[in-house]
């Protein structure tokens, strides 16, 4: 007795059937990213929601010029499902980048376990930045007292701005020169600058918002350059002095660092 021969169309059907349920599971499986885009950014030297974002007390204080804007990201949460079709569109969007999801939430899985996380970042962001801004002025922290607010920005990434505001506004020198300056980078007590994540969006966010100069952290600057919108000055910084110094030589002409 012979057993009957599957047709070919038939046999290659068979074949592909599992194939196909691949391919369905791959397109509907959550997959370990976030999208994430450019998001707000905000003035130091101003106000948030009707509130100076810099108080300091103990200490005279001068009035400012320009901007300082710090810039954020915006991302998916992290209790957002993320699929291939997301992801797929996220590469090919100018505006959008692909991230994996541990380097935009390195801890929590749940939103208030992320806002908790980031609270606390920003917190401990913000008293180095006090300690560098106040170092780099040799002022007395038990008699110069400053406070720091902002809304709905969590995370490191802001020290460094938030030490150039506090410098800006204990001193007579104009730090901004008039002109509008954003940038990232997180900051030691001792004045050193860190990588942060995200900067080409964060550099789409600074143009979008007029600034014409962004101060990066120097380890990020070829991933700056690659997507540098049109008219945004880099400018590489590793410390607080040397954030300082290039402002400075910006404002008179002099020769200032480039990536």
């Amino acid at each position: 007795m012979r057993t009957p021969r599957l047709s070919r169309p038939l046999f290659l059907a068979l074949c592909a059937l599992p194939l196909l349920a691949l391919l369905v599971a791959a397109v509907f499986a959550p997959l370990p990213f976030s999208i994430a885009m450019p998001g707000t950014t905000v003035n130091v030297l101003g106000e948030d929601r009707g509130k100076p974002v810099i108080t300091v007390t103990g200490a005279e204080t001068y009035p400012t010029t320009g901007q300082l804007r710090m810039t954020t990201i915006s991302a998916t949460s992290p209790d957002t499902t993320v699929r291939l079709g997301d992801v797929l569109t996220g590469w090919f969007a100018a505006d959008e980048a692909v991230m994996p999801r541990d380097s935009v939430y390195p801890v929590g899985d749940t939103v208030q376990e992320v806002r908790e996380h980031n609270a606390e970042t920003m917190k401990e962001s913000q008293d180095d930045a006090t300690t560098a801004a106040l170092r780099q002025l040799d002022l007395d922290p038990d008699q110069v007292k400053v406070q720091l607010r902002l809304a709905d920005v969590g995370g490191p990434s802001a020290g460094l701005l938030f030490s150039l505001g506090i410098v800006d506004k204990l001193t007579r020198d104009d730090v901004t020169g008039g002109e509008v300056i954003a940038g990232t980078g997180t900051i030691t007590g001792t004045g050193k600058v860190g990588a942060v994540g995200g900067v080409p969006l964060k550099t789409q966010a600074a143009e979008r918002d007029g600034a014409t100069v962004f101060l990066v952290p120097k380890a990020e600057c070829a991933e700056a350059e690659a997507e540098l919108p049109d008219g945004l000055r880099l400018v590489p910084v590793t410390t607080l002095d040397g954030a300082l110094d290039a402002l400075q030589a910006l404002k008179s002409g002099g020769r200032v660092p480039s990536c």
